[in-house]
């Protein structure tokens, strides 16, 4: 019987750094969130394609503290996830949040999990490998212990784990520095162990365009490891900066019942004309198997494809998360975030059952602390979005949609006052030559049929690269605002760092003392 046939990216938009572990015959994935909350979303599947988030890692502010960090380059990297004896692992690296590489861990791997178990070891991209004889060893990325010669100069570095006291025991010794001469960014290190080879799996040349997979082997974790010769052993650099799929890397590798292999990857989809990728890094899946003692990646292509022949496991599908929100329940879903960690104080589905209120905190998205913002990942390359809301404000409050790619880059679509008269606002943030520039592109005076509040559709329309940005009292009628907006701007590459485009509802009082409120009927999210 023929296979069927799977769509990549299994997750789509802005989930990086898969990592992947099995427990009898469920796989388990984690993904980087950077200085979203909660942090670490962790997924489960039994086929490998379809995967239902049952939770978040790091869901509680002692795990994960966010103070000061920016969206797009701090926070939670690439996480490694590991199963043995019962227990599951999630190790992973706080960036300029406060406890650097830590270790948590759980029974259920649908939580609770442990408070951190800070390791005080230098680098990033921390991993586990847990060895026939029962020893737990950590792998991580480091400048080299000689002194990098260059940025990115890196050594693949081992040292023991104590599974007893979870401290790093005995000195570290370098392991490898990557295939490529002069390599930049050798990261993201996973060991396993196949026919008395142990195998080292990593990433080079940064994770942009240049992003490559290279693996090494060696009989000892205590010996050198020796390159293998066809290194890499996967990359997109070579396609182009147009082909459909690029920046291929970081990868984590997995064996079915069944004797198949599969990986694991991030990747990328340009789309608009050039190489803008609003979606950030997303988690594809791509077939291999072993030949001559080494990884062979998609046998025959080499490559990841868009589409491919779904692994040899029953399928078994999710309910997919809803694209229309009407807030009836008591707890967020486990796919919304916040920027850093929420006052809570600040958010009710309670106070008015059916909404999700909102209330005014002085911080805004460029500002260091958490703005009421509540936020889902875009999946697709054109989406609508649209909300109502329920609004009276004051001079200087705003309440709407955000179009979130990082601090700086950013669009609002916001009711607001000016002069006595309500208002709808769209303003737009981007970055240049490291310069913040802030702008309204569009505002105008609405007649809000009830006295006193604005009731009010909001909409949000991506085609593309163009944005559009529109409004209605009946949701029939829609008036637009402003169209042709530039969607480049909430592109990785234009706004820096490391995540995907976010969208979701805002309030602010821009800085000023407040006690309003905004209260949001639904937030609904469609790819087009």
């Amino acid at each position: 019987m023929k296979h069927k046939t799977y769509k990549n990216p299994v997750l789509a938009g802005f989930y990086p750094d898969p990592s992947i572990c099995k427990a009898g015959r469920d796989y388990y994935m984690v993904n980087s969130t950077f200085a979203y909350f909660p942090g670490i979303p962790i997924f489960h599947s039994r086929d490998l394609v379809h995967w239902e988030q049952i939770g978040n890692v790091l869901d509680r502010k002692s795990q994960l503290p966010l103070e000061g960090t920016k969206i797009a380059n701090d926070g939670i990297y690439a996480p490694t996830i590991r199963y043995n004896n019962g227990t599951f692992y999630v190790i992973t690296t706080n960036i300029r949040g406060g406890n650097g590489n830590f270790i948590v861990t759980a029974t259920d791997p649908a939580g609770p999990w442990s408070d951190p178990i800070c390791l005080g070891s230098e680098g990033i991209d921390p991993s586990l490998f847990f060895d026939d004889d029962g020893r737990c060893y950590y792998c991580g990325t480091k400048d080299r212990r000689e002194g990098a010669r260059y940025f990115g100069d890196n050594e693949i570095y081992i040292q023991e784990l104590d599974l007893n006291t979870m401290k790093l025991t005995g000195e570290s010794w370098p392991a490898w520095h990557g295939a490529l001469r002069n390599v930049e960014w050798p990261e993201g290190p996973h060991i396993y162990k196949k026919d008395g080879w142990y195998y080292l799996m990593i990433s080079e040349a940064g994770t942009a365009h240049m992003h490559c997979v290279t693996v090494a082997r060696s009989k000892s974790l205590r010996e050198p490891f020796c390159g293998y010769p066809g290194n890499p052993i996967l990359t997109h650099r070579h396609l182009g900066l147009t082909y459909p799929i690029v920046n291929v890397g970081h990868p984590d590798i997995v064996e079915t019942d069944n004797g198949e292999w599969w990986m694991v990857a991030l990747a990328s989809r340009p789309y608009g004309g050039g190489y803008y990728r609003n979606l950030g890094r997303e988690t594809f899946l791509v077939p291999m198997t072993w030949e001559n003692g080494w990884p062979l990646i998609n046998p025959g292509k080499g490559i990841i494809e868009d589409t491919i022949p779904a692994p040899d496991l029953k399928e078994e599908e999710y309910e997919p998360v809803p694209g229309f929100d009407d807030f009836d329940y008591d707890t967020l879903p486990f796919h919304y975030m916040y920027v850093r960690n929420p006052d809570t104080d600040m958010y009710s589905l309670t106070e008015r059952k059916g909404f999700m209120r909102l209330k005014l905190s002085p911080e805004v998205i460029n500002g260091t602390s958490s703005p009421t913002l509540i936020c889902r990942r875009q999946t697709d390359m054109s989406y609508e979005l649209e909300t109502c809301i329920d609004f009276n404000p004051s001079e200087c409050e705003d309440a709407g949609l955000v179009l979130l790619q990082s601090d700086s880059n950013y669009y609002t679509f916001t009711v607001t006052r000016d002069n006595d008269m309500y208002c709808l606002k769209v303003l737009k943030s981007f970055q240049n030559n490291g310069t913040d520039n802030v702008s309204e592109i569009a505002k105008c005076s609405i007649n809000a049929p009830d006295a006193g509040h604005v009731n009010i559709y909001l909409k949000a329309v991506q085609k593309a690269q163009d944005i559009s940005f529109s409004y209605s009292f009946d949701r029939k009628n829609y008036t637009t605002v402003t169209e042709n907006a530039d969607g480049r701007i909430l592109c990785t590459d234009a706004a820096g760092g490391f995540v995907g485009t976010c969208l979701g509802i805002y309030a602010t009082s821009n800085g000023h003392p407040s006690d309003n409120y905004a209260d949001f009927d639904f937030l609904s999210y469609k790819g087009l």
